[in-house]
């Protein structure tokens, strides 16, 4: 099995050798100065110049508030020995919904998010960490998304095509919350976001991007992700610019060619929504509000008759890649 998957790993790289390493519009906005920040699997705009990110298994359970200069300021401590964390999405009110949701070999019963406040300073919360289950048993996720009206949702990192599920609009925090399958996405997502107006979703993988239509998940089109060390997380800002980042210290926060985004979107380019919640004022309260239930339309099922998870050539490219790095990894 070692031997295939070196293999599918080495076709990647050659597949991808002609790949440039950005686009001539692609934007360096900044890189992490903080070497603790040396996995980031996540990446949420805060507004403001803010961005949230979080190291995936490992590590502590924290949410690191960098500027847009790439300086840490501020750590939200929430948890001492979480089990794999790998996405963030935004929760309003200077909150980040956080899952620990990472599985990669598909045994975890459960998996589990908590909404956490975060921003400038230090600070260690004890949030409701609300346990959801599968409807059709175990598997592995890195992508946390929230639609702008506040519902949550996961997709999974599966080899044949992923799956997008929908966390429950009511969460109780003393049972297991049962996910509803909403529609396939790519295969081996590893992160995703919602545009600001609620029309549209991206879900990445480590070399291609791919646009959705909501709530049809038609799929719109893909587009080339910048080449980073191990390219992970995915976010989308107040403006709808669609910003990235990668595994490894100091690794750069890049803004995509907004160019390649308009043209996947075409005439459907996303307009600029109203400032989300996460743009206010930093709330003067404690850390109550994470304590409220979020996420909605868990009964509901938007999920159109597009194939999403089919493969393509893209798709397949990304496999091969991404089998190599799950080798190196566990090598």
């Amino acid at each position: 099995m070692k031997a295939v998957v070196a293999a599918a790993g080495a076709l990647g790289l050659m597949l991808i050798t002609s790949v440039p390493a950005h686009a001539a519009g692609d934007d360096v906005l900044f890189a992490f100065s903080d070497p603790t920040i040396s996995e980031a699997s996540a990446l949420t705009p805060l507004g403001k110049g803010l961005y949230a990110t979080t190291n995936d298994s490992g590590d502590s359970g924290r949410v690191f508030t960098v500027d847009s200069c790439g300086d840490t300021v501020g750590v939200t401590h929430w948890a001492a020995d979480p089990v794999d964390v790998e996405g963030l999405a935004p929760a309003g009110g200077n909150h980040v919904w956080v899952g620990d949701i990472g599985d990669n070999n598909s045994v975890w019963d459960s998996i589990r998010i908590a909404k956490v406040r975060v921003g400038r300073g230090e600070r260690t919360v004890s949030p409701t960490v609300y346990e959801l289950v599968y409807p059709d048993g175990a598997h592995n996720a890195e992508s946390l998304l929230a639609h702008p009206d506040g519902r949550v949702f996961v997709a999974t990192k599966d080899w044949g095509g992923g799956r997008l599920y929908a966390v429950p609009e009511r969460l109780d925090p003393d049972r297991p919350n049962r996910l509803k399958e909403v529609a396939p996405v790519i295969p081996m997502a590893t992160d995703g976001a919602f545009f600001p107006d609620g029309k549209h979703l991206v879900v990445r993988g480590y070399y291609s991007a791919t646009i959705y239509d909501w709530p049809s998940m038609d799929r719109v089109g893909s587009f080339r992700t910048p080449d980073q060390e191990q390219g992970e997380a995915i976010g989308v800002t107040a403006k709808g610019e669609v910003v990235v980042t990668s595994e490894g210290i100091r690794a750069e926060v890049i803004r995509v060619d907004s160019d390649l985004v308009s043209d996947v979107l075409g005439d459907e380019r996303s307009p600029t929504a109203d400032p989300t919640p996460s743009d206010e004022t930093e709330p003067a309260g404690g850390d109550e509000a994470e304590n409220k239930d979020s996420g909605k339309d868990g009964d509901s099922n938007p999920g159109g008759s597009n194939p999403g998870g089919s493969l393509g050539p893209v798709a397949l490219v990304a496999l091969a890649v991404a089998a190599y790095f799950i080798f190196r990894k566990r090598s």
